[in-house]
């Protein structure tokens, strides 16, 4: 009787450890992701950046992931993170670049529900520029950290379509395993190295590209998908592995393998473009401030309130939940 009441109970709690393994969140592009892509943007600048961007990068790395905490912690954050394109218009071309001729067009409570990541954006463009303006050293590694998430994110497929975690139930997780699983398993085969920098002439039509090349990308992920489910049952698609303490259902390595070939390298372009815009759009808020001399940064050191708020958004993000709509990077289920 004891024997059996250990034996419930160990299944009990080996049960337990699964639902907290498959029900706690990672993030867009993983975190991981979101760091390498920052970090490795910084080597894109000129000389005349370069040598601040350096000197801050370790900062500029760890604040990438800033705004998928603020997502668990600060009401009104989620939406930045995405737009559903097809909630908008069956064309992407229909919908209006600029703000105001969006919301005339949608109304502000439909930009909030079906995301406004392009907009938010220009917005961190313009304060990032202001940063550079004022020679604010806090300002300047805020926002560059910060909207170098926003930008990655646009070059994220599954985060402009309203098929953001799958077309029906059963492919819920293909969102964690494109921006999270894959980046993982192969970054260390992918090529980051992106040259230099370029001016861009209209940051806003720039956005509103990347989130069209996106949104144009996400056909082909849903097509693999529907390829490979032809080709792997579910035992040979999933395997369980170690996820920190706990025990995590995961698509195989051998599923992935073929589901990046077929995807082409998608994902490594997609860092790649990530890399590249984010170094662009520090350098153009950078030119059009004036291009301040940022040698004048140099014997500056982050201010004891900026550290203050980022300590409060870190106990925020570890008491807090998720705001908004469910947080699509789950594991699998």
């Amino acid at each position: 009787m004891r024997n059996d009441i250990l034996k419930h109970s160990l299944i009990f709690f080996l049960i337990l450890s699964l639902v907290f393994a498959i029900s706690s969140p990672v993030f867009s592009w993983g975190f991981f992701a979101h760091r390498k892509i920052n970090r490795m943007a910084v080597f894109t600048l000129p000389p005349s950046m370069i040598g601040l961007f350096k000197r801050h990068i370790e900062y500029i790395t760890e604040h990438s992931i800033d705004p998928d905490k603020r997502a668990h912690a600060v009401e009104g954050e989620a939406p930045k993170h995405y737009m559903d394109i097809e909630a908008y218009e069956d064309n992407i071309m229909n919908i209006p670049v600029y703000w105001q001729q969006a919301v005339d067009k949608y109304t502000e409570d439909t930009l909030n529900t079906h995301g406004l990541l392009p907009y938010n954006i220009y917005v961190m463009y313009f304060r990032l520029r202001k940063a550079f303006e004022e020679e604010s050293l806090d300002r300047i590694l805020f926002n560059a950290a910060n909207i170098g998430h926003y930008i990655a994110d646009a070059n994220t497929p599954l985060h402009n379509t309203k098929f953001y975690n799958g077309r029906i139930p059963v492919e819920r997780g293909i969102h964690a395993f494109w921006e999270t699983r894959l980046p993982l398993l192969y970054a260390e085969e992918f090529d980051f190295f992106v040259g230099r920098v370029s001016y861009i002439e209209e940051p806003q039509q720039f956005v509103w590209q990347l989130v069209r090349e996106s949104n144009a990308a996400v056909d082909t992920i849903y097509m693999v998908l529907d390829q490979l489910k032809e080709i792997f049952s579910e035992d040979k698609m999933y395997t369980f592995e170690m996820a920190g303490q706990t025990m995590a259902r995961q698509y195989s390595e051998e599923y992935s393998a073929i589901f990046n070939e077929r995807l082409n390298n998608m994902v490594e372009r997609q860092m790649m473009k990530s890399i590249d815009a984010v170094g662009s759009f520090w350098y153009t808020a950078w030119v059009d401030a004036g291009q301040p001399d940022l040698q004048r940064l140099f014997d500056k050191e982050i201010s004891e309130q900026l550290k203050e708020e980022d300590r409060e958004l870190d106990r925020l993000f570890r008491s807090g939940t998720p705001k908004g709509r469910p947080n699509p990077e789950e594991s699998i289920q």
